[in-house]
């Protein structure tokens, strides 16, 4: 029960980041929005770290979460990239969908099959994420209109998101928490600084009205992060993954409150089906 909670906590959390992060890209550019979100990630954690006295963990764990970060990063400027080629109602699902399937491989394979109920709450969740994320239209319109081509960076980027959560999964098997996202940040920064310094782009935010929401967005990530890291540690990894991927709802619901977008039949047939997988993991 623990580990759903925390896996419902990274949902939260990733969802609402995504919201603020939305927001935050329109002001100042999406990977702007995404380094300086990192900025105040590694600030945040720093003191965390200070306080928790987590002691600083081996070489390995340092590289795995290095590359945990530079994959989770690409994966997410290649979403924000996708999305501004006109089909977020592909784009989101499609890498969702990609991000929870990769880790459920990989648990099936390292754990073994989890009970029955389980498994069905991976299929109401993964069609979930699907029904979720359909604006107006709809993802199968969207689907009859695009092209190989035009998912393959949707697909890259569920790609990234998964290998994400198998590597960070990976560098926190041992308990250590707050250190392996630092080092996850600075594989983010890292890669973020060498795109900026190739294609010569801006650094400055020119809309000082963007800075709280990319302050808001930094800790939101670092919620989600903290919540998948303790779900994988007090569960399995498929489990924390298949709930985490859940985050659309919570961005979605956000979008409904706030800026008073409507939520279609689908979506809220989406809602309805996350509850049901929430109920089934409890099995």
């Amino acid at each position: 029960m623990l580990s759903i909670l925390f896996g419902l906590g990274a949902a939260l959390g990733w969802g609402a980041g995504d919201f603020t992060g939305g927001l935050a890209a329109r002001k100042t550019g999406a990977y702007r929005a995404v380094f300086y979100s990192e900025v105040v990630g590694i600030f945040l954690l720093s003191a965390v770290v200070g306080i928790s006295g987590e002691s600083l963990p081996n070489l390995k764990v340092w590289l795995l979460a290095m590359l945990a970060g530079a994959v989770g990063t690409v994966g997410l400027m290649l979403l924000y990239h996708s999305m501004t080629l006109g089909l977020m109602s592909v784009a989101t699902p499609v890498s969702a969908l990609l991000a929870a399937s990769i880790p459920v491989l990989v648990g099936i394979f390292k754990e073994g099959l989890p009970e029955i109920p389980t498994v069905f709450g991976f299929g109401f969740a993964l069609f979930a994420v699907w029904m979720i994320s359909q604006v107006e239209g709809g993802v199968t319109n969207a689907l009859r209109v695009a092209h190989l081509s035009d998912l393959k960076l949707p697909l890259l980027a569920g790609l990234g998101f998964g290998f994400y959560f198998v590597l960070i999964h990976e560098a926190t098997s041992a308990g250590a928490v707050i250190w392996p996202m630092v080092a996850s940040r600075f594989g983010g920064m890292i890669l973020i600084v060498t795109y900026i310094l190739i294609t010569r782009a801006s650094w400055k935010v020119e809309d000082a009205s963007a800075w709280p929401t990319i302050t808001l967005n930094g800790i939101l990530d670092i919620s989600g992060n903290l919540f998948f890291i303790l779900a994988g540690q007090t569960g399995r990894l498929d489990v924390a993954a298949v709930l985490s991927s859940l985050f659309p709802g919570a961005t979605v619901m956000l979008a409904w409150i706030f800026l008073k977008e409507r939520l279609s039949r689908n979506q809220w047939i989406g809602i309805l089906a996350a509850l049901i997988a929430i109920v089934l993991m409890t099995i």
